[in-house]
């Protein structure tokens, strides 16, 4: 029996993305929304728009993690080719979905249902789809990989109804400690914290905020409890140093 807590990756697709011409805005929304149903984060990949190199990613990601979210891609124009790439991964053929053709035809009506449009009706055979409540042109998921558009508006708005059908685990707790002191300073206080606690996760992030240095302190973990009696060592060790510093949890 598989007793390993749920993980997830997310595969950015897109040319746009990796020459900075867009900023990526889908990936923070995706992990914290995962957090929330106890699905972990572990990797995020950025690709190009090249069929090779998607489906290299979907494959090696799919039998790795137990959910896997991409997003760009199932456009109408021509470098909207993520369906086919996903249907290749999978060695499957690729159709017009009715119900997906019937979705496209009621949001732009018949006369504009026109081809290239109904491009995005497409996905591999047997994919279950994924409901596009702003748009009509659906997502769709195949197995444990889903596949959600790049504009971030439109995923957001997919991604609670898709998120509803898939088994979690306990909410990822967090926990962080803003503190004004340098992360070097502490940072054996913060290993030997982590190691007492190897099931979390423990993160030092530096700043420079008003002309001083600071360091957020965030643990993070599928037991709350655990959560919570980490970030008071840290609390307790940042006190006895006389450290400056807020807390904040969820």
């Amino acid at each position: 029996m598989n007793t390993l807590p749920p993980s997830a990756a997310v595969l950015v697709i897109g040319n746009e993305i990796l020459s900075g011409r867009t900023r990526d805005a889908n990936v923070q929304f995706i992990g914290t929304a995962l957090a929330g149903i106890g699905i972990r984060l572990r990797e995020v990949r950025v690709v190009e728009d090249q069929r090779q190199a998607i489906i290299e990613a979907v494959n090696a990601l799919r039998g790795r993690y137990s959910q896997v979210f991409t997003t760009g891609g199932i456009g109408p124009t021509h470098d909207d080719i993520t369906t086919d790439c996903i249907a290749a991964a999978f060695a499957c053929a690729v159709h017009h979905h009715p119900d997906a053709v019937q979705r496209l035809t009621a949001y732009y009506g018949p006369s504009e249902a026109i081809e290239i449009r109904l491009r995005m009706a497409r996905v591999p055979l047997g994919a279950t789809l994924i409901d596009n409540p702003v748009s009509a042109a659906p997502g769709f998921s195949l197995e444990n990989v889903h596949v959600l558009p790049g504009v971030p508006r439109i995923l957001q708005a997919m991604l609670p109804n898709l998120l509803a059908r898939l088994p979690g685990g306990p909410p990822i707790a967090s926990h962080t400690l803003t503190a004004w002191v340098r992360e070097s300073d502490i940072a054996n206080e913060l290993a030997a914290v982590q190691t007492h606690y190897p099931g979390l996760d423990l993160g030092s992030y530096p700043f420079m905020r008003e002309g001083r240095y600071g360091t957020a302190l965030v643990i993070r973990g599928a037991d709350a409890d655990a959560v919570a009696t980490a970030a008071g060592e840290v609390a307790a060790f940042l006190v006895g140093r006389q450290v400056e510093f807020a807390a904040t949890g969820q």
